[in-house]
């Protein structure tokens, strides 16, 4: 793996160490000891684990994986859209992006390259394709770029807010009207694995929700992000009292023994890298949310 990266003013602050394991799909373990050997500098020097950053700062991560070539598996893809520049899948929940330390096989990225040799040339040498992300336990619709100049115009139009994405949710809790919630998002200083609403080294994100139908103490809502953060829409449920279904880290324990997130991806917008078209998919209405739904006669 090589890697740039620059360091910007929400980032002041945090420690190197921290600051990686959030950029790079490595241990914090491993992390340190690359740094301890060289293998990530900071403005061209070794640097502790524990050193804070600051701003403009430049990090330079040069690690020499063992075994880690991208390996192509017959993993079959539902594919919604395809030309020959980009296509866009339904994720299915379960499966992992890209390998990563502790899945090196099973991903998205592996079905890619089994079905697309070249696409291992197309951005991101170790996720080549990927234009952006899902978490594991999210299904849904993912765009995935099959030329570099797909790529390049995908990761801008997400950079710029262009693409529209709109998700599904069951949620705890009746929501009776619409709710915009704009509140900072960054990484939780008691938990380093999770985030939460706070002003210290956080960044802006906006998301809006209307709720679609109430059965019991339960709540189908759409969510269109304005932004795109890490775990943006599980964070913001928690922070207003309404956390997704089955979420184990953000939600609750619930009497259904529900323990993967009520979470799916179901609208993309965007426009095409080079027609400028503008395409707009629409997933099927996840199989998972129909059975738990039917439990409701109220539905």
């Amino acid at each position: 793996m090589k890697k740039e990266l620059n360091i910007r003013s929400f980032d002041v602050g945090n420690r190197l160490d921290i600051f990686l394991s959030d950029k790079i799909e490595y241990t914090r373990s491993q992390i340190k000891n690359y740094i301890k050997n060289g293998n990530i500098l900071v403005n061209g020097k070794k640097e502790k684990a524990g050193y804070l950053l600051k701003e403009n700062d430049f990090i330079y991560v040069n690690i020499e994986d063992e075994n880690n070539t991208l390996k192509g598996e017959d993993i079959p893809l539902n594919i919604k859209y395809e030309d020959e520049d980009l296509l866009v899948i339904s994720k299915d929940q379960n499966m992992v992006v890209h390998p990563g330390a502790g899945n090196s096989n099973n991903t998205l990225v592996n079905a890619l390259i089994y079905r697309y040799p070249q696409i291992v040339n197309v951005g991101d040498e170790e996720r080549p394709g990927i234009v952006h992300r899902l978490d594991k336990d999210t299904s849904g619709l993912m765009m995935v770029a099959k030329t570099q100049r797909a790529y390049e115009s995908l990761v801008n139009q997400f950079k710029d807010s262009l693409v529209e994405k709109k998700y599904l949710a069951i949620v705890e809790g009746k929501i009776e009207s619409e709710i915009y919630i704009d509140e900072p998002i960054g990484r939780d200083q008691r938990n380093r694995i999770k985030f939460t609403v706070t002003n210290i080294n956080s960044k802006e994100a906006r998301t809006l929700l209307k709720p679609i139908k109430i059965f019991d103490n339960y709540t189908l809502v759409d969510i269109k992000l304005e932004t795109g953060r890490t775990h943006q829409i599980r964070v913001h449920m928690r922070y207003i009292g309404h956390p997704i279904l089955g979420d184990l880290i953000y939600g609750n324990k619930n009497k259904f023994k529900i323990d993967k997130q009520m979470l799916h991806s179901y609208s993309l917008t965007f426009k095409h890298p080079f027609t400028n078209q503008k395409i707009k998919i629409i997933d099927d209405f996840p199989e998972r949310f129909e059975n738990f739904l039917n439990r409701f006669k109220s539905f």
